[in-house]
């Protein structure tokens, strides 16, 4: 044998080789399409859950595959000219089966080109994923069914705290205004009548401002102000708010950017934070506040950060979980309505933003 003929021997062999190796491979469809898309080879894996035998598909295009409404919309060409350009062509789609039935599939179309770059055709490489989709789907739909449930607990916790709040303001107002009533009742008891049922409609008032927060429904009036001057009276304000137990640290930053707020509703909200903080450090502590920017990353928009730190025992995985809940609280009954939280997360996405807790116990 010549060197000539053993050099016409070894790609002989390797093609051989190779088409074994193809024909092996039952999970996967490999085959040949021509530079038009037409079936130019067939293994048994394209067989076995395409259901076409080979003398039955080689020659037609591949574009049979495809269901009528990828046809329409030019699918098929469109995969070919994706691999021809861009050197490959990968997508999960549906497709049929010789009997018409469809199932869902991986495909990738590599284009195949000589030593002089001209085209030749495509290999093509199929995998059956209508398993792993099926197994998808049942596990987005029974999400779903969790995260109705959730909802209709949250629902639920929701309506619960706002009747019994609201029916516990409604019998003092109802029980001033019975005492009113009364026959000769002494100016100072209708005053403080008066006083309580005033005073009773301000709390169902501040209550319904909280509601609102919570579901983005707060009529703000936004104003661009300078936070470090806002924070640097607010830490006056609050000091005097949670007592001299909890000291107070101020860290702005110099170059902050100004913001565009309500800010009588940021202080709200960070009031709120801050009596949170206080009741977390009940042997006393420090609260630190401050602020600095937050650059938008991938496209999202410049934000400035405002952080309340506090020294206290911290909060369980569990609890923090559900800290942003409305009327989820921790405290004892009539300490507090379990709306201070969530009142921050609503005024913060409300106003462009968004509210993060992080804490570990201890």
């Amino acid at each position: 044998m010549t060197v000539d003929d053993q050099t016409r021997v070894q790609p002989d062999l390797m093609d051989q080789r190779f088409q074994l190796l193809v024909n092996a491979v039952t999970d996967y469809a490999i085959y040949m399409l021509e530079p038009d898309g037409t079936v130019a080879s067939w293994n048994p894996g394209a067989r076995r859950f395409k259901g076409y035998e080979a003398d039955e598909i080689l020659g037609r295009n591949f574009s049979c595959f495809f269901t009528e409404e990828d046809r329409v919309a030019g699918l098929p060409q469109l995969a070919l000219d994706t691999a021809a350009r861009e050197g490959r062509f990968e997508a999960e789609g549906v497709r049929l089966r010789k009997d018409g039935s469809r199932f869902w599939v991986n495909a990738v179309i590599d284009p195949i080109r000589d030593e002089a770059g001209n085209l030749l055709g495509f290999a093509k490489i199929t995998r059956d994923i209508t398993e792993r989709r099926a197994a998808q789907e049942e596990l987005e739909h029974a999400r779903a069914q969790l995260f109705q449930a959730q909802k209709l607990q949250a629902l639920g916790e929701l309506t619960g705290g706002i009747a019994h709040d609201f029916n516990n303001l409604l019998t003092v107002i109802r029980g001033s205004a019975e005492l009113l009533r009364t026959e000769g009742l002494a100016e100072t008891k209708r005053r403080r009548y008066l006083d309580a049922i005033i005073e009773t409609a301000d709390r169902a008032t501040n209550l319904t401002s909280h509601l609102l927060a919570f579901g983005r429904r707060q009529p703000l009036k936004p104003e661009v102000i300078d936070l470090n001057l806002r924070l640097d009276a607010f830490v006056e304000m609050v000091s005097r708010t949670i007592g001299s137990r909890i000291g107070i640290v101020l860290d702005p930053s110099p170059e902050l950017w100004p913001v565009e707020i309500d800010a009588t509703q940021l202080e709200t909200a960070l009031l709120n934070a801050a009596i949170n903080a206080r009741d977390a450090m009940p042997d006393g502590g420090c609260l630190t506040i401050s602020a600095h920017n937050a650059p938008g990353r991938g496209g999202g928009a410049d934000m400035v950060c405002v952080c309340l730190a506090d020294t206290g025992d911290g909060i369980s995985k569990e609890v923090l979980e559900r800290v942003f809940d409305p009327f989820f609280t921790t405290k004892p009954v009539g300490k507090g309505t379990g709306l201070g939280l969530s009142q921050i997360h609503g005024f913060a996405a409300q106003s462009g933003g968004h509210a993060e807790i992080d804490s570990v116990l201890g």
